[in-house]
């Protein structure tokens, strides 16, 4: 009895003392300070450019999966540009253009001087009764970062940089689609428009390529600084989530790539654009050539395959091509739609698009755009 007894007494200081050493161990684990990831930061006053991890760097092949919530048509889409200077004729040419081909309530967004401002005004104002019902004309002062507001008003075109800042002057805006006021729409802008919902949840803005061929590129051939890509964007027709956008802290990047490239920089607002871009490949989705048709695709070949497939969806007129000699096809487009009155019968504005582009077939341009399909997409 008493050896049973002894054994029993044995069993327990064992258990006992593996029950101590359990907890001791137990007690230091949770005294151990936990591993943490560390997050990535970045200031403005400590790096001027921010820097680009292996992780960022553009990979072509690379395709975003995501469960994008199809959404239903928009009750009113938002249509933003910069007006200064000389640029209220086209201005008001590209709004007529987006009127024509949209029944979708559109609101323009207009950062435009003081002489602008009136024009715009007095001309819309004696608009029928019917388009007015459809659009709104939301004016605003053009506005720079006091600091260097004259310097950035100066970049490249007038005013043109002041897209740059548009996420922190439209703070009640949530997306906005940038034209050029050289451009127009030869579809309706709702076409662009849904795009948005192609977006990933990385993605904050859309642009077209610069280029198509290597062999005639800008930035692959002359820039002084880091582009998107191989072969970089045009900013002419931008989408822009600025939700997102103001999410990322645009701004903050904005003004030290300037400050840090400015010397280099040619196309002023665009290439800061593609800098920003370059670092943060996957923040960008890019649609094709056919959003932002410009003489670039047509002016040697045909090099916007998108436009031969499915035609033109906006022609951008950039460089004069609207105004000068240089591109008649272009001035064939702009005049017919300029001339256009509202009300008139939609085929007469097609017939005297296609009478004028057949007297500019002697040109590489003229031949391209008038065999392209679906030249106006109503």
């Amino acid at each position: 009895m008493a050896r049973k007894t002894w054994l029993f007494i044995r069993a327990g200081v064992f258990i006992s003392f593996l029950l101590v050493l359990w907890n001791f161990f137990w007690v230091l684990k949770l005294q151990q300070p936990q591993q943490l990831v560390p997050s990535k930061m970045y200031s403005i006053f400590t790096s001027p450019v921010p820097q680009l991890t292996q992780s960022k760097k553009l990979n072509t092949s690379e395709k975003h999966f995501s469960a994008n919530v199809q959404h239903k048509k928009p009750q009113e889409i938002h249509i933003a540009a910069v007006v200064c200077g000389n640029r209220t004729n086209e201005t008001l040419v590209m709004i007529k253009s987006a009127l024509i081909m949209s029944r979708t309530f559109t609101r323009f967004i207009l950062f435009a001087d003081e002489n602008a401002t009136s024009a715009l005004n007095a001309t819309v104002k004696l608009w029928p009764d019917n388009v007015l019902n459809h659009m709104a004309l939301d004016l605003r002062p053009i506005t720079f970062p006091p600091e260097k507001a004259e310097e950035w008003k100066k970049l490249f075109k007038p005013c043109a940089s002041q897209r740059l800042f548009l996420p922190s002057l439209l703070e009640d805006v949530d997306s906005v689609l940038y034209v050029d006021t050289d451009t127009l729409f030869l579809t309706s802008p709702l076409q662009i428009w849904e795009h948005f919902s192609k977006m990933n949840e990385m993605h904050m803005a859309a642009l077209a390529p610069e280029h198509e061929d290597h062999s005639t590129g800008w930035y692959n051939r002359f820039a002084r600084h880091p582009y998107y890509g191989n072969l970089g964007v045009n900013s002419g027709v931008m989408l822009m989530n600025l939700t997102r956008m103001r999410q990322f802290g645009w701004e903050k990047y904005v003004v030290p790539i300037y400050q840090e490239y400015k010397s280099k920089i040619v196309w002023g607002d665009q290439d800061i654009i593609n800098i920003v871009f370059h670092f943060y490949a996957e923040k960008l989705y890019v649609y094709p050539c056919h959003y932002n048709y410009r003489p670039d695709h047509c002016m040697y070949m045909s090099v916007c395959k998108a436009a031969e497939e499915e035609g033109i969806k906006v022609l951008h007129g950039n460089r004069g091509s609207f105004h000068n000699k240089k591109q008649p096809a272009f001035k064939a487009i702009y005049s017919s739609i300029q001339q256009y009155s509202f009300g008139d019968d939609l085929q007469t504005l097609l017939d005297d698009m296609k009478r004028s582009l057949t007297e500019t077939i002697h040109t590489n341009c003229g031949k391209i755009i008038d065999s392209l399909p679906k030249l106006l997409q109503i």
